[in-house]
């Protein structure tokens, strides 16, 4: 019997946060994995390099240094490849940011995600996975969100742009048979996180000594989900690929017109901020000093998903508590920084 083909995945964003755990995973897992990433220097770059540093150490992972906006290099790289499968992951990321620089967001999240998807219309993949984001769901009312909810009200740009990205991905799914899964992310935190991100900056603060701004009175909730519960949910729906035609449940968000869904990848297990302050503290062994401030403009009061899709495909829903995450990620973070 011939040796089976060893598949190929094309990563963008591989330098970024989960991009660099779910290209981890797929290395240990016996793929071939194409990583592109850009180095924009929206957080400490050295950060993103050190990711780099340890995916290189695979030799089945392969290098490429260039922004999306980059057509003719975006192109290239995907013919090179022939994946099997593309993971978009890499885009403008934060919510306050894009207040401040909205074009960053229209550059990478929509130029970037178009010329992504003319490379992949000249060559289809097996499956297309976008990640996309909570934020989407915007002004809905509705506790929890629900896939096929109304994601009408995006709050800012970078919502705006991450909804749009997944609409231009359903009409390439349905003009050119893409299967494709729209994976909208809820609050991701765990080692190697992003210093922009509440957890890093709290533990950061705290570690030093230095106050925390603790933002909507601290009575804002968020559904926390552990990075490694990320990668796992992502990782199998990686086998479940899209069919048009072919619910996998009354609920699901298939469309009607294309071999398309989304799948929230939530824990639907909201936590109040204090509550997870109190667990960094605990962490740390260490009381915040705390500046208690309003809701900053584009945040919403709650997230909290609905995870029975997920479920359903998967047969999996994150579950690794706030504790255990948090602890998770104060061990990283005392052991890259070498604090105390």
């Amino acid at each position: 019997m011939a040796e089976h083909r060893r598949r190929t995945a094309l990563l963008t964003g591989t330098a970024g946060f989960i991009g660099f755990h779910l290209a981890t995973r797929l290395l240990q897992d016996g793929w071939r994995v194409i990583g592109i990433d850009g180095f924009t220097p929206y957080y400490d770059v050295a950060l993103k390099q050190a990711r780099h540093r340890f995916l290189k150490q695979s030799p089945d992972f392969t290098e490429h240094v260039f922004l999306l906006e980059d057509a003719a290099a975006v192109a290239a790289a995907h013919d090179a490849a022939q994946p099997d499968l593309v993971v978009h992951l890499a885009a403008q990321a934060g919510v306050r940011y894009s207040i401040e620089n909205p074009r960053a967001y229209v550059d990478a999240n929509l130029v970037g995600t178009f010329n992504l998807l003319e490379a992949v219309r000249a060559a289809p993949p097996q499956h297309l996975i976008l990640a996309s984001t909570s934020s989407v769901y915007g002004g809905n009312p509705s506790m929890p969100f629900q896939e096929t909810d109304r994601t009408d009200f995006p709050l800012t740009i970078y919502a705006a742009t991450k909804k749009a990205a997944e609409a231009m991905t359903h009409n390439y799914s349905h003009l050119w048979s893409i299967p494709t899964t729209v994976l909208r992310f809820f609050t991701v935190y765990g080692p190697w996180g992003r210093p922009d991100m509440a957890l890093f900056k709290f533990v950061k603060a705290i570690s030093t000594g230095a106050p925390i701004e603790v933002y909507g009175q601290g009575q804002m909730l968020r559904d926390f989900t552990y990075v490694g519960d990320l990668v796992e949910a992502a990782v199998r729906l990686i086998e479940r690929v899209p069919v048009m035609g072919v619910p996998a449940s009354p609920g699901d968000s298939l469309s009607p017109v294309a071999p398309w869904r989304v799948v929230n990848i939530g824990g639907g297990q909201p936590v109040n901020l204090m509550d997870f302050v109190a667990t960094i503290e605990r962490a740390l062994g260490r009381v915040a000093e705390k500046i208690m401030l309003p809701i900053q403009a584009g945040d919403v009061q709650a997230t909290y998903a609905k995870s029975d899709l997920l479920r359903t495909l998967t047969g999996y829903t994150p579950s690794t508590s706030v504790a255990d995450g948090v602890g998770r990620f104060v061990a990283w973070y005392r052991e890259h920084y070498a604090t105390g």
